[in-house]
């Protein structure tokens, strides 16, 4: 495969940005916390952006390394750093400029290699580390990569450290004394360690023997540790996009593309297929009969296979606000789901831990299960799924679609600068929309904290009129980001 994906694209002239202490703000990614305070360089999801441009530079990552290490070099301890990465090209680069900034500042950094971001939440809390980093832009093409800082605990950063972080990289930083400058150094079981923990989170008694399973791991993170975890489980495997160059990563494949994965299953006469994204935080599902099964039946299935055996907490789970209505009924064994969260898996987790809920997620199949993990984990997700077909000796078909979705489109609209859904254009359009719609439906448009694109999302009973909705405020915006 040549190249990477893109999703649908508006061609945009580049904006012009100012850069804060030679550092330039990544395009179209910048955000705000919950605080409302504005964020240079932080999105909701670490630092991300196109690499060798704006803020994903080899001398950014070397800045991030030494503010960051900074920031947590606490103690008389040695301090120690876990860096992961997926298969992206610029992967080496990044790693190697973020080493240099860790141990000028005095830390100790353990490299770990190609692994899903779970993994490296995981080691970090295993290896007594004070902080974790993973290099990737989840789901983003190849030429895109970003920055995820883990604290001790295994959770991703709070505003407040992100601020400091920022607040850092804006100044000279305090290198170590020449006796005290840190050291590198490589863990060559990493895998295993990760592969020994998925295992550990299905269940005892059961095995995979009787299934065949199409794993696509999107030639990305964890194209060496899904198969494996799987097959040492007992199942027949089938894997695809196992084959990453450094380009390839999350094109035409995994949870973003799944209709290689559709084929496959069907080809193969598989019992289901499992797609994960490019770090492997998220998944999606296709049935033995090739539909594709997203991110809210799964958690409807997990959620409601936990609640019957009472581990459900918080009576439901997390979601987001682009849920299906449908999920309502489902979570809890009929209780409904609370919880909703903005936007984000940060988001979500965020509404899980202060409700109590051990079961969150997303329709894009990012999965949080808090019982195991501290973020989103595809590969952990999917063996609740596979022990319930265990379980119940039933097709994927049978248990996965669990409600009849309502009619549901959602498109991206890339742009390179400015603010499309502040246009006055774009504001009568949505208005138009929403009195189309007239209570029938409903309407979520916000841009991504992740990629600089604004998600466009209707929901109605007539499919043709939310698609009509759909296309008429995407090309508003698509007008105003020209």
């Amino acid at each position: 495969m040549e190249g990477g994906w893109r999703s649908p694209a508006v061609s945009c002239k580049k904006s012009r940005r100012e850069p804060v202490n030679g550092l330039v703000p990544a395009q179209g990614f910048a955000a705000k916390d919950r605080t409302g305070m504005a964020r240079k360089f932080f999105g909701t999801d670490g630092i991300r952006g196109r690499t060798n441009a704006g803020a994903m530079t080899a001398a950014m990552a070397m800045k991030v390394g030494q503010a960051a290490g900074a920031h947590f070099v606490r103690g008389n301890h040695r301090h120690r750093v876990v860096i992961g990465k997926d298969t992206r090209l610029s992967g080496y680069m990044l790693e190697n400029a973020l080493v240099s900034g860790f141990t000028s500042v005095g830390m100790d950094v353990v490299q770990v290699g190609p692994m899903p971001t779970p993994a490296v939440a995981m080691l970090t809390r295993s290896m007594r580390a004070d902080l974790g980093v993973m290099l990737s832009a989840s789901h983003n093409p190849y030429f895109d990569n970003g920055i995820k800082l883990f604290g001790p605990d295994g959770y991703k950063l709070s505003d407040a450290d992100e601020h400091e972080i920022e607040a850092l990289l804006e100044e000279e930083p305090i290198l170590a004394a020449s006796e005290k400058i840190g050291r590198a150094r490589r863990v060559e079981d990493a895998r295993g360690r990760y592969i020994h923990f998925a295992k550990s989170c299905f269940p005892e008694e059961l095995r995979l023997d009787d299934l065949k399973v199409v794993i696509d791991c999107a030639n990305g993170a964890a194209y060496q540790v899904a198969p494996s975890a799987l097959w040492e489980l007992g199942a027949e495997i089938v894997a695809i996009g196992v084959s990453p160059n450094g380009t390839n990563i999350n094109n035409q494949c995994g949870s973003t593309h799944p209709h290689l994965l559709q084929e496959t299953v069907v080809a193969s006469g598989a019992d289901i297929g499992i797609a994960l994204d490019g770090d492997a935080d998220r998944l999606i599902v296709v049935d033995e009969q090739g539909r594709v099964v997203d991110g809210d039946q799964i958690m409807g299935l997990i959620g409601s296979s936990w609640a019957r055996e009472g581990r459900l907490t918080g009576g439901g789970g997390g979601g987001t606000v682009m849920a299906h209505p449908g999920l309502e009924g489902v979570l809890g064994g009929g209780r409904p789901s609370a919880g909703k969260a903005s936007r984000g898996g940060r988001f979500v987790l965020e509404r899980m831990r202060s409700g109590g809920f051990n079961v969150g997620g997303e329709q894009s199949g990012h999965m949080i299960l808090s019982d195991y993990a501290t973020t989103g984990d595809g590969l952990v997700a999917s063996l609740q799924l596979l022990a319930e077909m265990v379980r119940q000796q039933k097709r994927a078909s049978d248990l996965f679609h669990l409600f009849d979705p309502v009619p549901q489109l959602l498109k991206n609209v890339r742009f390179s600068g400015g603010r499309p859904l502040n246009d006055a254009r774009v504001k009568a359009v949505i208005a138009d929309a929403e009195a189309e719609l007239n209570g029938s439906g409903r309407l979520v448009i916000r841009p991504s904290g992740t990629e600089p694109v604004i998600r466009v999302m209707a929901e109605g009973d007539d499919a043709t009129q939310v698609e009509r909705v759909v296309d008429s405020i995407c090309d508003a915006v698509q007008q105003a980001a020209a």
